[in-house]
């Protein structure tokens, strides 16, 4: 007899098992995943690798401007401009009964200055921190009035008389710097659109990013770079950067005129 509501074993419902498919992804799925990922990474890693080459363009500006400073404050304590630093050190090279500088242009006398951070033989280098990369820097050698080499001969400006120094334009053969080396000459730029000074006693210069394998572009021919010796006379490039097969262009400049220089020199008591 069978009890209502209670159905017996035989009459039970059979359970049916389902097989569940395994857990995991297809190797397209995997391929479209590492695509997706990748393309994260490189969006990521493009911005950050523009911070670092902007932070080490701004690093150097920094650089230079300081190493100006430095240059200045020498000239107000001493009463002339430093000698380069040739390749044996970071101290300048003069001749110091004539004011003659054994190598210029040649490197930014870090260590006469008193600068910091220098690497092992006294070179201050730029954002990029290099060999290659090591801070460079040339002054005007010039006969004013009767007095050789008159920028660097301690009191040498002073002995000149500052009439004279002022009367020394550019035709004379003070440094110029151009914003191209397109029609440049050893004795000038090619007008006066492209001059951006004709009146520098002192230039500092990094040789920037392909300090280490590029530097060949006309323009940055005319900043002696590790490179090529470059154009060793008076004219100067500084223009924006470009990386344009044969025109490329990364170098960073700053120089000094003559007002500045005497500005620094007259308010230490070094002039007149």
């Amino acid at each position: 007899m069978r009890t209502a509501g209670v159905l017996s074993a035989t009459c039970q419902p059979r359970l049916v098992q389902r097989v569940r498919p395994m857990l995991g992804f297809t190797l397209v799925e995997m391929a479209v995943v590492l695509v997706v990922v990748s393309l994260v990474l490189g969006s990521l890693l493009v911005p950050l690798a523009s911070q670092v080459e902007q932070r080490r363009i701004e690093g150097t500006e920094q650089t230079l401007e300081q190493a100006r400073d430095a240059v200045l404050a020498f000239a107000a304590v001493r009463g002339r401009l430093p000698c380069p630093a040739d390749a044996t050190g970071g101290q300048e090279k003069v001749t110091m009964a004539t004011g003659a500088c054994a190598s210029n242009p040649g490197f930014l006398p870090a260590v006469t200055l008193g600068l910091s951070p220098v690497d092992a033989e006294g070179y201050a280098r730029d954002g990029w921190g290099l060999q290659q990369n090591r801070v460079r820097y040339a002054v005007r050698s010039a006969t004013v009035n009767g007095v050789s080499d008159v920028f660097t001969k301690t009191g040498g400006i002073k002995t000149a008389g500052m009439p004279n120094i002022n009367a020394f334009s550019d035709a004379n053969g003070l440094l110029y710097v151009c914003n191209t080396a397109g029609g440049a000459s050893a004795s000038g730029c090619a007008n006066a659109q492209s001059t951006l000074s004709s009146e520098g006693v002192a230039v500092i210069w990094s040789v920037g990013a392909n300090a280490a394998t590029g530097g060949v572009s006309a323009d940055e021919l005319e900043n002696p770079n590790p490179n090529s010796a470059g154009n060793l006379d008076r004219v100067f490039v500084s223009r924006p950067a470009g990386s344009v097969a044969g025109a490329e262009f990364d170098d960073q400049m700053v120089w000094i005129t003559p007002p500045i220089l005497f500005q620094r020199m007259i308010a230490a008591g070094q002039l007149p």
